[in-house]
C-alpha cells in the first residue's frame, strides 16, 4: 500500500488594490479626454459638410467627402482631388439642409479646394497657427467616411514636416501625420486640436497601413485658400524648362568645388519662356537658382515662389563641363 501525502499549494496572492484616490485620479483625466474631445466636436462639427461631386449634372454622382465652412458668408474648404472637374457639386450642412455649391478654385499642388454656397451667417471653424502644433498633441478629425455623416475620430500628432506627392507632380511639404483613423470620405474634413482649432485638413492615407494619416497644414491651407477666394489659383513662378534630376560627377564636384551631388538636367526649353529667353538649352544642368542650391525637381519647385514672379535672378548651370551664369525672370505659371 502506498502512502499519501497531502500536498499543500501556496495560496494565490491578492491583488494589490488601488488607492481610491488614484481611482478618482484616473477616472478624472478620462473625464477631462471625454470633455475636451464632446467640446471640440461641439465647437466644430456644425461647420463640417458632406460633399456630392458629380461629373456633369446628369450623370451618375460621382464621388463625395468632407469639407468644412471657414468664413461664416459660406466659403468651404475641402481636397481638390474631391472636386476636381466637378459639373455639380452638392453639400449638405451639419443640419441636413442642402444647398448647391461652386467651385471658387482648386490647387492640386497642394490638395486644396475652395467652395462658396449662397447662405450667410454660418458657423465657420478656426484655422490654427499650425507652425506651433506639436507631437503627441491630441488631434480629432471630423469626416463622413463612406457616408456615415459626422463621424468623429481621436488620436494624437505623430509626426510633422511630412512630405507628399500631389497629383500634379508637386510636393505638399509640411503636412502632418496622425494616428486619427480615416478613410474615404474623410477627404477634406478638418483636423482639430483639443481647443477646436483647424490644425490641418485631412488628405491622404496609406493603404494596407493602419493609423498613418495625413492632413496638409492650416497655414498651408490660410495661404492657399487666401489666394483661391482672391484669384482662383495659386500664383507660382515659372521658368518654362522640362527637367530630371542627375547625380553629378565626382569629378564634376570636385574640380568646381560643389557642396552638392545633384542637379536638374533640362531636358527642354519651350519656345518663348523665362529659360528660352535666358539661353538655358537642352543639355544644361540646373546647380542654383538665386544662390541657393537646386539638387532636384522637387527644390526647383520650392524656390519657384509667387515672390519671384517677375525678379531677375541669377541661375547657374553647367554647361559643357563649365559653371555658367545667367540672369533669368520667372513668369507667373500658365
Amino acid at each position: 500500500m502506498i502512502a499519501m501525502r497531502r500536498i499543500s499549494f501556496p495560496q494565490e496572492s491578492s491583488r494589490q488594490s488601488i488607492p481610491p484616490a488614484d481611482v478618482a485620479a484616473h477616472h478624472d483625466l478620462l473625464d477631462a479626454y471625454s470633455r475636451a474631445v464632446a467640446g471640440t466636436v461641439d465647437a466644430v462639427g456644425p461647420t463640417v459638410v458632406n460633399i456630392e461631386v458629380w461629373r456633369n449634372a446628369g450623370d451618375e454622382r460621382h464621388g463625395s467627402g468632407s469639407g468644412f465652412v471657414f468664413q461664416r458668408d459660406g466659403f468651404i474648404l475641402t481636397n481638390s482631388h474631391v472636386v476636381h472637374g466637378a459639373g455639380k457639386v452638392r453639400v449638405t450642412l451639419s443640419d441636413g439642409f442642402q444647398l448647391d455649391a461652386a467651385v471658387i478654385g482648386d490647387d492640386p499642388a497642394t490638395d486644396l479646394a475652395v467652395l462658396r454656397v449662397r447662405s450667410a451667417d454660418l458657423p465657420a471653424a478656426e484655422l490654427a497657427d499650425s507652425a506651433a502644433v506639436r507631437v503627441g498633441q491630441l488631434a480629432i478629425a471630423i469626416g463622413n467616411p463612406f457616408g456615415f455623416q459626422a463621424t468623429v475620430t481621436a488620436g494624437v500628432v505623430s509626426a510633422l514636416g511630412r512630405t507628399l506627392r500631389s497629383t500634379s507632380g508637386r510636393l505638399i511639404e509640411n503636412v502632418i501625420q496622425t494616428d486619427a483613423a480615416l478613410n474615404p470620405g474623410n477627404s477634406g474634413g478638418p483636423l482639430v486640436d483639443s481647443r477646436g482649432r483647424v490644425i490641418g485638413v485631412n488628405t491622404a492615407i496609406i493603404l494596407p497601413a493602419q493609423g498613418i494619416c495625413f492632413a496638409t497644414a492650416s497655414n498651408t491651407a490660410r495661404f492657399v485658400a487666401a489666394e483661391l477666394v482672391a484669384r482662383g489659383k495659386v500664383r507660382r513662378a515659372y521658368l518654362g524648362v522640362a527637367g530630371q534630376n542627375v547625380q553629378l560627377h565626382r569629378r564634376t564636384i570636385r574640380e568646381h568645388d560643389l557642396l552638392q551631388e545633384g542637379g536638374v538636367l533640362v531636358m527642354s526649353a519651350d519656345p518663348g519662356t523665362p529659360a528660352q529667353r535666358a539661353g538655358l538649352r537642352e543639355g544644361d544642368v540646373l546647380i542654383e537658382l538665386a544662390d541657393r542650391p537646386v539638387t532636384s525637381v522637387d527644390d526647383l519647385h520650392r524656390l519657384l515662389a509667387p515672390q519671384q514672379i517677375g525678379q531677375p535672378s541669377e541661375v547657374t548651370v553647367l554647361r559643357e563641363g563649365s559653371l555658367v551664369r545667367v540672369e533669368i525672370t520667372p513668369t507667373e505659371a500658365p
